[in-house]
């Protein structure tokens, strides 16, 4: 005991090898606010509904309901989905770590595509799990390359669709055929945070999938599209022995009563959701052809089914001049050097006088570029 006693706790070797999420950023590095386009969200705000119901929630002294069963009801109706067979979270974050706690540890790994979302390897390591990375093909999925890097130590498949940073996105048929040939006690657990931009028939297909078999977990997030980033909301659906060990792992009381109001209210406003992805569609739309005219000074947008574009910097101005005279004039992005992108940046669709404005901005700077 006296040599212990010398010693101070030690975290597990797999939780000193996590590096901590890192959101975007809303400030210059004066501190001077900017006009934000570096966390994907909703430039229209949220529905006046739901921020109405915010402000009537339940009494504060009260916990909320444990299982968030009115939302999940609600979902359940807006979806087609049996209420049993959903899991509220706080954000669709909470419920992909809990995901890869119950179905990997030590020794175990998750697998993952490169330019995936940063919290995927953060999932992995907080169990002990090894994260693989499988290789792209011009930034987005290889569904090959991912087969190709299941071992009998794979225990889940991570896979955004659209992807987060790149924008990329799996077609019906492409994410059907990767499931067809994962092992079947291999968990594909399908992100689709971004899910309310695509087309609706462009549909991937993923709720059929976890509806059908019993080794896929599919989760969507208030933030994005519905404009609720604020009060922390997501939700996932899956096979009931899936959904048992999410509700096993999951905080109690995990959704305040406000964030329950607030997402049930919204959920009943889809034309606001609607109008959401129109908006969006257009300005995105309109944002992209900016930039492919500045593809002779080496600047090119990937295509994208999300609320953002991923612009590659290839010629002479970089990322990084990018980034700092985007902030100069107001305008803070998302520069992602430590996700193996230091050539690029990946901006939020705003308004389309802000986007007019950064592709502007972003004009000037590559014309001058030395």
């Amino acid at each position: 005991m006296a040599d212990r006693a010398a010693l101070s706790p030690q975290p597990k070797p797999w939780i000193a090898a996590i590096d901590a999420y890192v959101p975007g950023k809303s400030a210059g590095a004066d501190g001077r606010p900017l006009i934000k386009l570096s966390a994907n969200e909703n430039p229209l705000g949220c529905s006046p509904v739901a921020a109405a119901a915010r402000a009537t929630a339940g009494p504060p002294a009260l916990y909320p309901d444990p299982d968030s069963t009115a939302l999940r009801e609600a979902l359940g109706r807006l979806h087609g989905i049996d209420p049993a067979r959903i899991v509220c979270g706080t954000g669709s974050g909470e419920l992909l770590t809990v995901a890869a706690s119950g179905f990997a540890g030590p020794g175990d790994e998750v697998l993952y595509v490169r330019y995936g979302f940063s919290l995927y390897d953060i999932a992995a390591r907080r169990c002990g799990a090894n994260p693989i990375i499988a290789a792209d093909h011009d930034y987005g999925t290889d569904v090959a390359a991912l087969l190709a890097a299941v071992s009998a130590r794979t225990r889940l498949v991570f896979l955004a669709n659209p992807n987060n940073p790149t924008g990329s996105y799996l077609a019906r048929g492409a994410l059907a055929g990767l499931h067809a040939a994962l092992p079947s006690d291999v968990l594909l657990v399908v992100d689709q945070a971004y899910a309310e931009f695509v087309a609706p028939e462009d549909d991937d297909g993923a709720l059929d999938l976890a509806a059908r078999h019993g080794n896929v977990l599919v989760m969507r997030t208030f933030s994005k599209a519905y404009g609720l980033a604020a009060e922390r909301v997501g939700w996932a659906t899956g096979a009931p022995a899936l959904i048992d060990i999410l509700n096993r792992l999951r905080g109690p009381f995990n959704l305040s009563a406000s964030a329950q109001a607030t997402a049930l209210a919204a959920l009943g406003d889809q034309p606001f959701v609607e109008a959401s992805r129109r908006a969006n569609l257009a300005a995105r739309k309109d944002f992209a052809a900016a930039i492919a005219a500045l593809g002779n000074h080496g600047l090119r947008a990937l295509p994208s089914e999300a609320n953002f574009i991923l612009v590659l910097f290839e010629g002479r101005l970089t990322a990084g001049e990018a980034w700092r005279g985007l902030a100069e004039a107001g305008f803070i992005t998302r520069w992602l050097p430590g996700q193996g992108l230091p050539h690029g940046l990946r901006i939020t669709i705003g308004t389309p006088e802000q986007m007019h404005e950064v592709a502007a901005v972003l004009q000037r700077l590559a014309e001058t570029a030395p």
